[in-house]
């Protein structure tokens, strides 16, 4: 069942809540005891709640939905105010997981991404760290643990060691594309079209440049999965969680989740992506970043679409995979001539080699001077061959 959602205007207890958490974070100044005035979701509410959403990596649209609850949540927590443990079927998720994932990274422990969730992998880099240090390798971090961890000094150096983890993967996965792993993700789909203008909807837009892809990659020698077929107007679409898991699944390389954007304005126009990263945590996919920074400068290159930058996000798709993933929003639909260009099956194939040659640039060396817009489908197919 859905989550209420607060937005300016509403009035009642749970805007006091609201208040409550935010200032506990230093956003506002804490709510008087019986004042009238804290139940109303006013301006300066609604400012803190998009700063809240901005720092936090969230949509920021002001509106104090289930996501915004959620971080919300995660937010309040230091580590040592809880017992921490993997549960399956409910992970636990703050800024107290994501403290302790950054420690065991500093201590030469691998838990994976540092993204504030408990999963397996953190469990089995407490449970390493725990039988290091004398303690029994239970994976529950208790005061013990913290006691523990508290006392010891840094050991990795040289850089942030989970980007260094990551980095150190890429690299050694080899620049040849062949036997690589690429999930395409069609944003939306079925009930769900996603934004709608010039006559095409976003769901549709991105399955169908989502094949290009999947084509051009399977050329190269890619095995490219995607995380969706054909659905009917009344299936329902798999959840961004669901996606995330076929890319995991796989033991994908990458993810790329491809959709197209709307907005309000009609001059919104141009080219976007996102990656994991949270600026209030620190929390971030160097991998995806340069991924996402790769994709928006090939698609630039290769067509006149406004460029409007690389972004952090910490939205579940991008979050919950354990490789570097992506989100490339392809164009504003509400733009006449974003719409204009998407409608056009060239520029769509313009758009699918673009993707191909960010995703080739990814594994080359880091001082490789191959000229952004460049390289072309029958370069990389016979490199692939070599």
């Amino acid at each position: 069942m859905p989550q209420p959602r607060y937005r300016r205007g509403d009035v009642g207890p749970v805007v006091v809540e609201v208040r409550t958490r935010l200032a506990g974070l230093g956003l506002l100044a804490p709510p008087q005891a019986a004042d009238p005035a804290a139940e109303v979701f006013d301006d300066t509410l609604d400012v803190a709640v998009r700063f809240f959403q901005q720092d936090r990596g969230a949509t920021v649209d002001g509106v104090v939905g289930e996501k915004t609850w959620r971080l919300l949540e995660e937010a309040r927590w230091s580590l040592g105010d809880r017992v921490l443990r993997y549960t399956p079927g409910h992970l636990m998720a703050g800024d107290d997981v994501f403290v302790l994932q950054s420690r065991l990274l500093e201590l030469g422990f691998d838990p994976g991404r540092a993204d504030g969730v408990f999963g397996r992998e953190t469990e089995h880099a407490l449970r390493d760290f725990q039988r290091n240090v004398g303690l029994a390798g239970d994976g529950t971090a208790g005061p013990g643990t913290f006691a523990a961890l508290g006392r010891l000094a840094r050991t990795v150096v040289g850089g942030a060691p989970g980007a260094l983890r990551e980095v150190e993967r890429i690299r050694a996965a080899g620049p040849r594309l062949s036997g690589k792993v690429v999930v395409v993700d069609p944003g939306h789909g079925g009930r769900d079209t996603g934004a709608q203008g010039g006559g095409l909807s976003e769901a549709d837009v991105a399955a169908d440049v989502a094949a290009r892809v999947e084509g051009r990659l399977t050329a190269v020698g890619v095995a490219a999965y995607l995380t969706r077929g054909r659905l009917g107007p009344d299936d329902e679409p798999p959840s961004e969680t669901d996606r995330a898991e076929v890319a995991n699944r796989l033991g994908a390389d990458l993810l790329l989740s491809l959709h197209a954007d709307r907005s309000a304005s009609p001059d919104a126009c141009g080219v976007a992506a996102f990656y994991f990263g949270s600026t209030a945590t620190g929390a971030e996919s160097v991998m995806g970043r340069r991924f996402a920074d790769l994709l928006r400068r090939e698609v630039v290159a290769r067509t006149d679409l406004t460029d409007c930058r690389s972004h952090p996000k910490s939205w579940d798709l991008l979050r919950a995979t354990r490789m570097p993933a992506v989100r490339l929003e392809l164009g504003y639909l509400t733009h006449p001539g974003d719409a204009a260009r998407l409608a056009d099956p060239g520029f769509r194939d313009t758009l699918a080699e673009a993707v191909l040659a960010a995703v080739q640039r990814l594994f080359l060396p880091l001082d490789d001077e191959t000229p952004t817009g460049s390289l072309r489908l029958p370069d990389l197919a016979s490199a692939a061959l070599r």
